[in-house]
């Protein structure tokens, strides 16, 4: 049999109900594999005791045959979200030491569907950054490299010790969140599937929070059935979480026909963006061909206010982050700086935030402090939220319009070198996200599939957007691609 944690989901589940296998030995398998990655830099918090304990419950419960799709298979959780007992700290030194006694509702969702945590996964700060190079655990890396080069790329960010775990198989899946792409960019860059659910369908209590009408978790997995069975565990109405939405979780991997024949796949010929690689181009086309290939009618359309979706996002994000990030001023509880005599509260603060928080957050709140103060909040903040709804206007109108979901690239390139973009000016990183924002700021489902590699062996994906709470719909279209794709390309062990 192959090893164990090379697994997906999907088979790991069948081999556990076969009883095949058992939770303990796929356990123990990724357990001995994340042992051998400490180059990857993936996980960051370990819990090996805490997985095997669960990995007991989990056989226990497939032995009495009372157990969801999830029970008994092992999966990384990223470090935003606060797990009961264990380090929750959003790779942020201002968190550090921080164990919360309380479960996200997601996590805790997954745990009730008896997964098992193997630990927890590295990230950019407080999800803030496109290459997992602002996490106070360090870089992050990705399995992949380059033909015939040593180079360390980016797996992505901000989820990107989840998409580098999955994809060196050290888990068969973990969880993401994603408030300007941070799901789908790092999927894309290490030839993993991820998908952002509809903004509401996952609930947001006790992930440490970003940009509060942003944020929305989601798995990263294998393959996209995977993405279906993982999903349907995390979604799920929450009282304790406001914007939640109280609608039935549909059967996602049910809804896996693959048939297409008849669906209307828009192509928006705003995302054609000057000086794109023509590798992307290449698969942007191919991708349509194969969709069309499948049965499905391919419509050019028109999304009109794209390109002001990055300027707005920049404004939205970092203003509801510097209102969110105000809570940690070292009063209750994570780092707090030490002081000299005759500081007071404000020199505390000060300090405190100084030495906890890292350049892009610092970056990122002194932003958002200046967009929502008083004599600029009606010139930015207010005219990004009404750019915003015209953004979100124009997916209304072309979905209106009979579109069932809409192509485009996942990102403008193949997975970077670490460092390559953060010596320059900031704006080049933050352009990484130009495919994915719009999708945040209209709170839409989008999913990146991996659908080839560039002449230098790196894989590259497709986003795929779907109409609001049809993530059912839109797997199944995702599935229909993955199909044709007929990606099965793995990283070569280096590691």
């Amino acid at each position: 049999m192959t090893e164990l944690n090379k697994l997906g989901l999907a088979q790991a589940r069948d081999l556990l109900r076969k009883g095949e296998t058992t939770s303990k030995e796929l356990t123990e398998s990724c357990l001995k594999a994340i042992e051998g990655a400490d180059a990857l830099n993936a996980f960051v918090h370990h819990t090996p005791e805490l997985a095997l304990e669960r990995a007991a419950a989990a056989d226990e419960r497939l032995k009495s045959g009372d157990a969801p799709a999830m029970c008994g298979l092992p999966i990384g959780i990223k470090d935003l979200f606060c797990t009961k007992g264990v380090p929750s700290q959003a790779a942020s030194r201002i968190l550090e030491g921080f164990k919360p006694e309380y479960e996200s509702t997601v996590s805790q969702n997954l745990q009730d569907a008896g997964a098992v945590m193997l630990g927890k996964l590295n990230m950019d700060e407080f999800a803030m950054g496109s290459s997992n190079e602002t996490s106070v655990y360090g870089n992050a890396i990705n399995p992949w490299r380059r033909e015939a080069s040593d180079t360390p790329l980016t797996p992505g960010g901000s989820s990107g010790g989840s998409a580098s775990a999955v994809a060196a198989d050290l888990c068969l899946a973990a969880t993401g969140t994603d408030t300007g792409g941070s799901i789908r960019q790092p999927a894309a860059f290490t030839g993993t599937v991820g998908i952002k659910p509809t903004y509401g369908r996952c609930s947001r209590w006790g992930v440490v929070a970003f940009a509060s009408s942003l944020d929305q978790a989601g798995p990263m997995t294998k393959s996209v059935r995977d993405a279906a069975i993982m999903l349907e565990a995390m979604c799920g109405f929450d009282p304790k979480d406001s914007t939640s939405a109280d609608l039935a979780v549909p059967d996602f991997e049910a809804a896996l026909s693959g048939d297409i024949r008849g669906k209307k796949i828009g192509i928006p010929k705003e995302y054609r963006m000057d000086g794109m690689p023509q590798e992307i181009e290449k698969l942007w086309a191919d991708g349509a061909a194969m969709l069309k290939d499948a049965g499905a009618q391919i419509v050019d359309i028109s999304l009109p206010h794209t390109k002001y979706a990055l300027p707005a996002y920049y404004v939205i994000a970092p203003a509801e982050a510097s209102s969110n990030l105000a809570r940690y001023d070292g009063v209750r509880y994570g780092h707090r700086a030490k002081l000299d005599a005759g500081d007071g509260i404000t020199e505390m603060y000060e300090k405190t935030r100084a030495e906890g928080f890292g350049p892009e957050v610092q970056r990122r709140v002194m932003i958002g402090t200046y967009v929502l103060s008083a004599g600029f909040y009606d010139a930015y903040y207010n005219r990004a939220r009404r750019v915003r709804t015209l953004i979100k206007k124009d997916f209304d109108d072309v979905f209106a319009s009979g579109i069932d979901s809409i192509l485009t690239p996942a990102t403008p390139s193949a997975a970077f070198g670490l460092g390559e973009m953060t010596d320059a000016d900031p704006i080049r990183m933050y352009l990484n996200d130009v495919f994915t924002v719009t999708v945040n700021l209209a709170g839409l489902p989008g999913i990146s599939v991996p659908a080839g590699t560039d002449s230098q062996g790196l894989p590259m994906g497709l986003q795929l957007i779907g109409r609001p709470w049809e993530e059912a719909d839109l797997l199944s279209s995702a599935y229909a691609l993955e199909q044709a794709a007929g990606f099965v390309a793995k990283p070569h062990k280096w590691w």
